[in-house]
């Protein structure tokens, strides 16, 4: 943010959209704070749109992060890429905060799917050594003897069990899940895995309903690690291009493709605390 119009135009963005429950701009920090229920893509769309180049520094609850900073409660996995493991050019993000005792929110953007519903799950094991075939199967703190979708309780579902994710027609899944068995700090070096098929959350005829939702080919996989919670995330933008070490924007690590980014704004993401 070079000048105080850049504020007011993003509190216009950001005015009277649902979910969005309060923001807060810090010009001199050039950090934008927002409240809000929405995923995270999305906030970072919106203010986006009047011209500014937005990179997340951080992700999670103030209170919890305030009140024990001993405990993890911030997460990501980078799905696919250079850094997961993907069979074609699926790549994308998955963050997972804690936003209280009962709620892990699961919020992230999955690029390149095939149009439709897919299944997302924590798997047991943080191995890609051999891409999505080593991570093990669904996580299952609990020793479930079946698999389910996430509304179930936790003796009729896994814990990794999260469900389906929808992708539009341009190959995107956006999403934003509540799951109420998932800790954190229980992910830790676990990985997510999405699906080439919808999960049918146990309850279909095939012989693997009750084993992963018969919900296919595993397509793309990221290691779950500690990730920045609010204001944990020190690292600055980079003086001579714009660009972020936490977040590079989908340009190269070096070479002239860096320098096209002049924009300096950062922007934090605070996840709602309500069930």
């Amino acid at each position: 943010m070079k000048c105080h119009s850049c504020v007011d135009k993003i509190k216009s963005n950001l005015k009277d959209i649902q979910g969005i429950d309060n923001v807060e701009v810090f010009f001199e920090k050039g950090t934008v704070l927002v409240e809000t229920s929405l995923p995270s893509s999305l906030i970072k769309e919106k203010i986006e749109k009047g011209g500014n180049v937005a990179v997340l520094k951080g992700y999670g609850n103030q209170i919890e992060e305030a009140e024990s900073s001993k405990v993890t409660t911030s997460a990501v996995a980078m799905v696919g890429g250079p850094v997961g493991y993907s069979s074609s050019q699926i790549q994308g993000v998955v963050r997972f905060i804690q936003a209280n005792d009962d709620v892990c929110i699961v919020d992230g953007t999955i690029d390149g799917l095939s149009p439709g519903l897919h299944g997302l799950h924590i798997h047991e094991c943080g191995d890609i050594s051999q891409g999505c075939a080593s991570v093990g199967d669904h996580f299952n703190l609990n020793g479930s003897n079946r698999h389910g979708g996430p509304e179930e309780d936790d003796n009729n579902r896994h814990t990794g069990d999260l469900g389906n994710i929808k992708a539009d027609s341009s190959g995107r899944a956006t999403f934003r899940l509540q799951d109420k068995f998932v800790k954190v700090w229980d992910i830790i070096g676990r990985s997510v895995v999405v699906t080439e098929d919808p999960d049918d959350l146990g309850k279909g005829s095939h012989s693997r309903s009750l084993i992963d939702g018969n919900s296919g080919t595993r397509l793309a996989c990221g290691i779950i690690s500690r990730a920045a919670g609010l204001f944990e995330n020190t690292k600055k933008i980079c003086a001579c291009d714009g660009v972020t070490i936490w977040d590079e924007r989908n340009k190269p690590l070096a070479g002239p493709g860096r320098r096209t980014v002049t924009d300096r704004e950062g922007m934090t993401a605070k996840a709602c605390s309500a069930s």
